[in-house]
């Protein structure tokens, strides 16, 4: 047998993979370089102020629940915390059975401000969430001039609504929301959450920094800040009526009109505790993280192209072209592909100091595994790519058609 034939074949075969991956990741790595440090000059993340006189019952609160009983009692507790910015706090609850409505009428007691009431029966063509979100703005006082949704497992902080009103009034907003400081337990957790956060920052930047077009932007719905007139214009959440994710509908909707979209660094403002545990971090994060209900075919794909490149394949393909470095299969091709894969690897690790702040470690059990998240990246591409071909057929119970 000659084995310096088959040799040369290897090589040829290795050199052509490595010049497929470097025609397609070099594109992509500049792209996310150019975003990367886009975010360097983003705007810092939103400090606690105190309220100011002009401020006095400006804003209702409208939190959606639905089987909320377990994990409502921050917000709540959060909330009554704000000051007499908060005209109103509307939980729209969806008939629960857990006794959500209970904590909402014992909030009540000691704060008057909080109104308990049910959505009207879901329409088939509206998904739960905005339709609650859509029910509670119909019944918000007319006086308030911003709508602040609040999702039931956040945990706000302290001048949290004052503090985003004035900086809405003073950047001019029309729509802004804020990245909260995540909430994780568990190795698991702190190991798969950061992969699937990083998607979110490779496609469309970090918080504070402005979006290129009104089709990159970016919004939260755990906080979500509205002016009163931006949202009759729109016909209260009808554009987003079946989005599973009606934030970022809703807010590319508003920036196409013309409305100034804000998405800001909150976690100094905003505490969140999403999902229990490794299996529900993986369903939930991933029922809308490609965020195909907000974006074009061309857009959701090009998306996903461009993570596998930078994020989805990184460590394998150094695995991959280091090993045959390694074992003498060396040709210009290779060792650029491999400097390439290894330059995003180092990018995504460094990645992970910048991102610390959104984390809260009160409790560090399992955060060693932070620093393995990206091990976990080619795991986070996947359920994006398994996002992107499904469509949610049930969420908190409900079945959807």
């Amino acid at each position: 047998m000659n084995y310096s034939v088959s040799f040369d074949a290897v090589t040829v075969v290795a050199s052509a993979i490595a010049l497929f991956f470097l025609a397609v990741q070099l594109p992509a790595l500049a792209l996310l370089l150019a975003r990367l440090l886009k975010g360097a000059r983003r705007l810092p993340s939103l400090t606690p102020k105190p309220p100011t006189g002009d401020l006095m019952g400006q804003v209702s609160v409208v939190v959606p629940t639905l089987n909320e009983a377990n994990r409502i009692q921050p917000c709540l507790d959060g909330l009554t915390r704000q000051t007499y910015e908060v005209r109103e706090v509307l939980v729209v609850d969806s008939h629960s059975t857990d006794g959500t409505g209970d904590r909402v009428k014992a909030q009540q007691q000691t704060d008057p401000r909080f109104r308990l009431m049910h959505d009207d029966p879901l329409p088939a063509d509206w998904v739960g969430r905005p339709w609650a979100l859509h029910n509670g703005f119909l019944a918000s006082s007319e006086r308030s001039r911003w709508i602040l949704g609040i999702d039931a497992d956040t945990c706000p902080q302290p001048a949290l609504v004052a503090s985003l009103v004035q900086m809405a009034e003073a950047r001019g907003y029309d729509l802004v929301s804020l990245a909260p400081q995540f909430i994780l337990k568990g190795a698991a957790e702190w190991w798969l959450q950061p992969a699937l956060l990083v998607t979110l920052l490779y496609r469309f930047g970090a918080a504070g920094a402005d979006p290129d077009n009104p089709e990159r932007v970016m919004a939260n719905g755990q906080c979500f800040l509205v002016r009163r007139s931006l949202l009759e214009k729109l016909n209260g959440y009808h554009c987003a009526r079946q989005s599973f994710c009606d934030d970022v509908t809703l807010a590319r909707e508003a920036a196409r009109q013309g409305a100034t979209v804000g998405f800001l660094d909150g976690a100094k403002l905003l505490q969140v505790r999403m999902y229990d545990g490794m299996a529900d971090l993986w369903e939930g994060w991933g029922r809308s993280l490609d965020l195909k209900d907000a974006a074009t075919v061309a857009q959701k794909w090009g998306d996903l192209a461009f993570l596998l490149a930078v994020q989805g394949l990184p460590i394998l393909a150094c695995l991959s072209f280091g090993s045959l470095l390694l074992a003498g299969i060396q040709t210009p091709m290779i060792g650029l592909a491999f400097g390439v894969n290894a330059a995003l690897v180092a990018i995504r690790f460094a990645f992970l100091a910048a991102i610390l702040s959104a984390y809260n470690r009160q409790n560090l059990q399992g955060f060693w595994a932070y620093w393995l998240s990206p091990f976990a990246d080619p795991l986070a591409v996947f359920r994006i790519f398994l996002s992107s071909i499904r469509t949610p057929k049930q969420w908190r119970g409900r079945i959807y058609g």
